[in-house]
């Protein structure tokens, strides 16, 4: 707080900063010192066998699709 004499950042009065003076609790808002907030990642959990199953399914579907695309390129090409 400049000055310290309780008038926020630029004397627009109090509150109006991030809260890291005495009057927002300082560190105790959940904020580093830089005034980035500290955030847990979250643990990444494996998937179940059925979602495993259903992923996998969904790619060998996509490479299907994209084998035929390529067949019919080639095709395409072959005719030319």
């Amino acid at each position: 707080m400049p000055g310290n004499d309780r008038t926020g950042p630029c004397g627009e009065g109090p509150m109006t900063g991030r809260g890291l003076g005495q009057c927002g609790r300082g560190l105790a808002r959940g904020f580093n010192g830089r005034g980035y907030r500290r955030r847990r990642a979250p643990e990444p959990q494996a998937p179940t066998n059925e979602e495993e199953k259903r992923i996998l399914e969904a790619e060998l579907k996509e490479l299907e699709t994209e084998k035929q695309a390529l067949e019919k390129r080639k095709q395409e090409l072959d005719n030319a």
